[in-house]
């Protein structure tokens, strides 16, 4: 049991690392290569917080573990909002812009009841995982279209600030690609199997492991990139990387991973975390309205409470049953 819990710590602080590294690389590569400042910030740094629940999620599909990669996807949709907003906004109250009540956060739910769709049969089917990279990519040119429009000149000046802190070199830039992508993909491994060693020891379904232990450690990032954005008053960002990452593991993971693997779904993900992820999505759009009618919606310090509550309540049940099967 020692040393698959030290694989795991060891796993996720490379995979963090490299993850930095991977997105770092690229957007240094990006921008040699022409790309403009706000399709890198779109694109590549947008999504770049959850390149840890990607690799590792594709690796367990590839290696005959699914419980781990659908854990960890939804697992971390729920940590994003029950466990990072929640100590956000303990930290500090969340304003939430009314212009993301009504674009980002409606998407995100239609989304949320799209994965129902292809879930509640009991089967993710090849197609079904297809659809969902289809319908992905569709929103991802929509946004990113969206953001071109309004030139964002706020993400722009983000990201030639952070351009400037990188290696500029074409070379170096891919260089650092490679490095990156490397230790994303051993450090993976690495987390992967001390996870199902931990499972095994202890009896429970690898599922139980990628919605605890996998899914907090691979939503680190975000929770670093959210308080780091709500220090400096970047509050929009800091809901943005939320929304941005639940789309991406909804859609873009889970269509990885089915696509490598269709696979059965166990009916605890729809009767259980699929609903707990959409009743935490609709308790982020009732706590973001607008009540005092000046622009803004607000999670406040109580509302993050309920949050956190939630998810160590959630945590405690998984633990619970997953030791009394």
């Amino acid at each position: 049991m020692a040393l698959p819990l030290l694989m795991i710590f060891i796993g996720l602080i490379v995979l963090i690392w490299s993850a930095d590294l991977f997105v770092e690389g690229a957007a240094a590569s990006a921008s040699q290569l022409g790309m403009s400042p706000l399709l890198i910030g779109v694109i590549v740094v947008g999504f770049g917080t959850s390149a840890p629940e990607m690799t590792v999620s594709v690796l367990s599909a590839m290696q005959g573990n699914p419980g781990i990669s659908l854990g960890n996807a939804y697992g971390s949709n729920i940590a994003n909002i029950a466990l990072i907003l929640g100590i956000t906004a303990l930290i500090n109250p969340i304003s939430i812009h009314s212009q993301m009540l009504k674009k980002e956060l409606p998407i995100l739910l239609a989304v949320t009841l799209l994965a129902f769709e292809q879930l509640y049969d009991g089967q993710l089917s090849r197609t079904e995982a297809l659809t969902q990279l289809a319908v992905f990519i569709g929103i991802l040119a929509w946004m990113t279209s969206e953001d071109i429009k309004k030139g964002n000149e706020e993400l722009v000046r983000d990201v030639e600030t952070e351009l400037e802190a990188i290696p500029t070199s074409l070379d170096l830039g891919i260089f650092w690609v490679v490095v990156g992508l490397t230790f994303l993909i051993v450090s993976s491994r690495v987390l992967v199997w001390g996870a199902v060693s931990i499972a095994q020891s202890l009896g429970v379904s690898d599922l139980i492991i990628g919605l605890t232990i996998v899914a907090v450690g691979t939503s680190l990032p975000e929770l670093a990139s959210s308080i780091m954005a709500i220090r400096k008053g970047e509050h929009d960002l800091a809901v943005g990387n939320i929304v941005g990452s639940n789309l991406f593991n909804t859609l873009a993971v889970v269509g990885l991973v089915g696509s490598i693997q269709p696979m059965p779904i166990p009916a605890d993900i729809v009767n259980r975390d699929w609903l707990l992820m959409a009743l935490l999505t609709l308790a982020l759009f009732f706590m973001g309205y607008d009540r005092s009618r000046n622009g803004y919606g607000k999670i406040n310090r109580l509302e993050g409470g309920l949050l956190l509550a939630t998810y160590i309540g959630y945590t405690l049940y998984l633990i619970d049953t997953g030791a009394n099967p």
